[in-house]
């Protein structure tokens, strides 16, 4: 049964849609806080870690090795329709993502900004090349075929619960340059680039209000287009399961699931 107060918050508005991975947790693919907004599970890598560290890089990439796969197989949810239904319709300025899986734009979504960039490619921070995350998987399961044929528990964005000697593991350097490749995402540590900032910003700037779907807030990459709307006068909504970091500037708080909650856009 949909909130009828949220219907009425989304009825007849230019939206500014931002998305985290409450959205995605239907896909298959874990959260990383609970409802109060704490960590599950110790935080992600960060950057100055898996620049300074070739052991941290091992450990990494051979957890990803093992997650791939069931990210790779992940697929829209209604959520994801749902938000695509409702740009179809003319009623989304932009929709910004923190999630880096992709499944927005699979849904059908054109106006999507991977504020945190997308995990099915790579980029070279020695050279700044770029290639696709499935060519180097495959290079990966090639040169370490004892971890291939491992399993474990799947953790966010493709990560996965294993703990093991990493140290024989063989991590492939970029080909162009011989280079460190990471994936084309922003770790911990790093900036969001400064044009998908501004894009959003605008959006903000231009939209009628914000919708919140599936993110805590608990970091300021997202926060910040919250806290621009309300000093705005914006009306602000967030579809979350648990606490968000901006509860004190919400006109509306659905607390659901997100597919739940926006299933009547479909």
């Amino acid at each position: 049964m949909s909130d009828p107060k949220l219907r009425a918050f989304i009825a007849s508005r230019n939206l500014f849609v931002l998305t985290g991975a409450g959205c995605s947790t239907g896909s298959g693919i874990p959260d990383y806080r609970d409802g109060d907004g704490a960590w599950k599970r110790p935080q992600p890598m960060n950057l100055a870690t898996f620049m300074g560290s070739e052991a941290a890089r091992q450990r990494y990439w051979a957890r990803s090795m093992i997650g791939w796969p069931k990210l790779a197989a992940a697929r829209p949810n209604d959520a994801h329709r749902a938000l695509a239904a409702l740009e179809a319709q003319g009623r989304i300025s932009l929709l910004v993502t923190q999630n880096v899986d992709g499944l927005h734009q699979a849904a059908g979504s054109g106006n999507v900004v991977d504020l945190h960039g997308r995990i099915d490619a790579l980029r070279c921070m020695d050279c700044g090349a770029k290639s696709a995350r499935e060519k180097f998987q495959t290079e990966l399961a090639r040169l370490n075929p004892d971890f291939a044929a491992r399993t474990a528990d799947r953790a966010p964005d493709g990560d996965a619960d294993l703990e093991a000697d990493f140290s024989s593991f063989a991590v492939p350097p970029c080909p162009a340059c011989g280079g460190v490749q990471k994936p084309d995402v922003v770790f911990f540590g790093e900036c969001a680039p400064g044009e998908r900032v501004e894009a959003a910003y605008a959006a903000v700037r231009a939209a009628d209000a914000v919708l919140v779907v599936g993110s805590s807030l608990m970091v300021r990459s997202g926060l910040r287009f919250v806290e621009e709307a309300a000093r705005l006068g914006k009306p602000c909504a967030a579809i979350n399961l648990g606490r968000t970091r901006a509860d004190d500037l919400l006109s509306l708080k659905v607390e659901a699931d997100c597919a739940e909650a926006l299933r009547f856009l479909l």
